[in-house]
C-alpha cells in the first residue's frame, strides 16, 4: 500500500495586525478501513492560545483554534501521512438482494441512512435525468447504474474551477452543463437520492500522478460522493474523474451536505480594507509502505 504525504498550507495576509476569532479546521484525514492516518502535524502562526481536537457526529476530526495575539499574517500548515489502500467496486460483494435496482435497505440500516436519503433538491427535471439511467421497466444492474451515472457526468459535464463560496443548485448544474468538483458531487448526490439510494458528500484530497514517475507530484483539495451499497457498504464515486472506487482519493470528511465539510473557516476583527489576500497550497507525494511508519500528532 502506498504512503501518501500531504502538505496543505493556508495563509491569510492583512495590511496591519488584526485580532482573530475562533477558527474551525477539518484537515486531518479519517481513519477508515482503507486508509490509516500515520502522522499528523499542524503548525499555526501565530500560535493559538488554545487548540482543541474533537470529532463531529460523523466521526470526522475537527480542530478548534482560539487566539490571544494580533498579527498581520495567519498561517495554517498541515502535514499528514496516510497509509492508503486503493480499492474499487467489486460486484460480487454486493448482496444478492441489492444487485438489481430498485432494492430496499435492511430495516436495521434505515435509521442510520435516513439523513443520507433525504431529497437534496426535489425537482421533476432532476427526477427525469436520474430515471434516464434506468431500463424501460425502471430497473438496472446496481453496479452498472453507479458506474454509468458517474461516467456520464465526467463525460458530458465540464469540470471548472469555481472560487465562489457554496455550491450550485443541481438544477443549475444540469442547465449549465458544468460545475466545480463540489457542484458535480452535489448533482450526483441529488440524483441518487431521487432514486432512493443513500449518498453523502465527501471532502478531502486528490493526488495527481506524474506520468514520468512512479511517485505522485501535485494534488489539491477535492470533493466527491459516497454511496451506500448493501454488502460492500460505503463506496467512493468521483463524478469529476468518472471513477468508482477510492483511487487517488484521501477522505477527510463525510457529511450530509457541503457546508458541513469546509476545510478551514474562522473570523477576524478589523476593517474590511485590512484583508489583503488568502493563499492556499496543496502538495501530495507518494512513497512505498516501507519508507518509514513513524506516528505522531499535534
Amino acid at each position: 500500500m502506498p504512503i501518501l504525504a500531504i502538505r496543505h498550507v493556508t495563509t491569510y495576509h492583512y495590511k496591519k495586525p488584526v485580532a482573530f476569532g475562533e477558527h474551525r479546521m477539518m484537515l486531518r484525514p479519517r481513519d477508515d478501513h482503507d486508509q490509516k492516518l500515520l502522522e499528523s502535524e499542524l503548525t499555526i502562526t501565530p500560535e493559538p492560545s488554545e487548540l482543541c481536537w474533537t470529532r463531529d457526529g460523523f466521526g470526522n476530526h475537527v480542530a478548534i483554534a482560539r487566539f490571544a495575539s494580533r498579527a498581520s499574517e495567519l498561517r495554517f500548515d498541515s502535514t499528514i501521512r496516510v497509509d492508503h489502500e486503493p480499492a474499487g467496486l467489486r460486484p460480487a460483494e454486493i448482496e444478492t438482494s441489492a444487485r438489481t435496482y430498485p432494492f430496499a435497505y435492511a430495516a436495521e440500516d434505515q435509521p442510520d441512512l435516513a439523513r443520507f436519503l433525504a431529497p437534496l433538491s426535489p425537482d421533476p427535471r432532476l427526477d427525469r435525468w436520474a430515471a434516464g439511467f434506468l431500463d424501460p421497466d425502471g430497473s438496472a444492474d446496481t453496479g452498472d447504474l453507479l458506474i454509468n451515472m458517474t461516467r456520464t457526468i465526467r463525460r458530458t459535464f465540464r469540470h471548472v474551477g469555481r472560487h465562489e463560496k457554496g455550491t450550485q443548485d443541481p438544477i443549475q448544474t444540469l442547465a449549465l452543463g458544468s460545475g466545480s468538483c463540489r457542484d458535480l458531487a452535489v448533482l450526483l448526490i441529488a440524483a441518487l437520492r431521487s432514486l432512493g439510494i443513500a449518498a453523502r458528500f465527501v471532502s478531502g484530497y486528490l493526488n495527481l500522478a506524474d506520468d514520468d514517475d512512479d511517485h505522485v507530484s501535485g494534488g489539491n483539495t477535492h470533493a466527491w460522493v459516497q454511496v451506500y451499497v448493501p454488502g460492500p457498504g460505503w463506496i467512493d464515486v468521483d463524478p469529476s474523474s468518472g471513477l468508482v472506487g477510492n483511487q487517488n482519493l484521501v477522505r477527510v470528511a463525510v457529511v450530509r451536505e457541503p457546508r458541513e465539510a469546509i476545510p478551514l473557516q474562522g473570523t477576524w476583527i478589523g476593517s474590511a480594507s485590512d484583508r489583503l489576500d488568502m493563499k492556499v497550497a496543496v502538495k501530495v507525494t507518494a512513497a512505498h509502505a516501507g519508507a518509514g511508519n513513524g506516528t505522531g500528532r499535534r
